[in-house]
């Protein structure tokens, strides 16, 4: 299939298969994303089809590469041979030390956690071992045996607990869900008034609601934190999203009715000059309350609700299984904070980067691996065959498995970490009172 036939058959598919709406600006330099509006579950929707219908062969590397921005982009992938890493040098290493050295980099893959450690980044202390809340974050499974990172009966008291005392920043919510929408925004339009230069204040809002802004996952809702401040405009209002590395001015209007939304409730505000650096005795009790070294509940979250469509519990259907995964690439990305934790205990231990690297190339192959399930089960609830819900299920066992070794490596450097520490001793096995309420 020539270029010019694989761009016409991606426009048919959106057009006539997906009904997307946003093609007005199609053609091959057309941004995916940022032109297009789709998403990742979108695009992995559009390759399936063109696998499908199209005939188009789709390598197993292509579902997982991350450097596809236009429409041109993907016809260069899922051209014959185009799959296979290219043959161009590597990105030079930050620093000859590795994780060692200054480590520049760092992830974004959870707008709480991102909003309370962006200060902590610039006094000079280190935020990585508060990552590991998130590679097991809590989400939910809804009526109709769906997946969710979100619900109305999630809040994130342990990750404040945790924050606060680790860090030693009360981070104070102004959001009293007892009242309504109108007091709380009243609220925040008093707090932004007489807000203290180094006070920041972090709101919940409805991100399907600012469509000026890059939403890579067009969740609706989508419920996400930022901070925001008063601008020299008051119509406008100076917005910094850590988690989407983004810092603007939006419409004081527009904020507001995200704001509003009966989507969303919550908001903090914190001082971030108050932090100090967490004590060994904090962090051990904060590890032994979050690792959870026997179990992966992703994996078994996503196990069951497969069970649960193929066998029909409920009057459940194959067809539906899509839809209910919809928001698995949501937790899917969750799974990169393993590499803050590694980090952390490596930077502290002195141990060499190259075993380092080798654990950041599995834990690659985690999140890649649950890219290509996703992959799986569309294509399962696309064609309704049975005989691919083995594969699936295959599939979902060697991912436990690669979990489990993710997290027996980490087991033994906490093990080793707390025996550095002659006032920890030997590792404990993680609290069963766990995470606080």
């Amino acid at each position: 299939m020539s270029n010019e036939t694989l761009i016409t058959a991606i426009g048919t598919v959106l057009r006539e298969e997906m009904h997307h709406p946003h093609l007005d600006r199609f053609g091959p330099e057309a941004r995916l994303n940022e032109d297009l509006y789709l998403d990742s579950v979108q695009l992995l929707q559009l390759i399936l089809a063109l696998e499908l219908t199209h005939g188009v062969s789709v390598p197993e590397a292509a579902i997982n590469r991350q450097d596809v921005s236009t429409v041109a982009d993907l016809v260069r992938l899922l051209a014959p041979g185009a799959a296979e890493p290219s043959a161009e040098p590597a990105e030079p290493e930050a620093s000859s030390e590795g994780v060692h050295g200054a480590m520049p980099y760092d992830l974004k893959i959870h707008c709480f956690v991102s909003c309370v450690c962006d200060g902590l980044k610039h006094r000079g202390i280190d935020h990585r071992p508060f990552y590991a809340l998130i590679w097991d974050a809590e989400f939910a499974i809804t009526d109709g045996s769906r997946l969710a990172y979100h619900s109305d009966a999630m809040d994130h008291e342990s990750f404040r607990y945790w924050f606060e005392r680790l860090y030693g920043v009360p981070l104070v919510p102004w959001y009293d869900h007892s009242r309504s929408k109108d007091e709380n925004v009243a609220t925040l339009l008093d707090l932004l008034e007489h807000r203290e230069p180094d006070t920041r204040i972090m709101v919940m809002l409805d991100m399907f609601h600012l469509p000026e802004r890059e939403n890579k996952f067009n969740q609706n809702p989508f419920p996400h934190y930022l901070l925001v401040e008063r601008s020299d405009d008051p119509a406008l209002w100076q917005v910094r999203d850590p988690d989407f590395r983004w810092e603007g001015v939006i419409e004081r209007e527009r904020m507001l009715n995200a704001i509003r939304q009966p989507s969303v409730a919550g908001g903090y505000r914190f001082d971030p000059a108050r932090a100090h650096p967490p004590r060994d005795a904090d962090l051990a009790a904060f590890f032994d309350a979050c690792f959870r070294f026997d179990t992966n509940p992703l994996i078994d979250a996503a196990r069951a609700i497969v069970l649960a469509h193929a066998e029909g519990r409920g009057g459940l259907r194959l067809t539906d299984l899509g839809e209910a995964l919809r928001e698995l690439p949501v937790i899917t990305i969750r799974k990169w904070a393993y590499e803050h934790g590694f980090a952390f205990f490596w930077r502290a231990l002195r141990w060499p980067d190259p075993e380092f690297q080798r654990i950041c190339d599995e834990i690659e192959a985690l999140v890649n691996g649950l890219t290509a399930l996703h992959y799986a089960v569309l294509k399962l609830a696309r064609t309704g065959d049975t005989a691919e819900l083995a594969p699936v299920l295959a599939r979902l066992d060697a991912l436990d498995a690669q979990e489990s070794a993710i997290k027996r490596q980490l087991a033994s450097a906490y093990a080793a970490w707390r025996q550095k520490s002659p006032d920890l001793g030997h590792a404990a096995p993680p609290s069963r009172e766990r995470l606080p309420a």
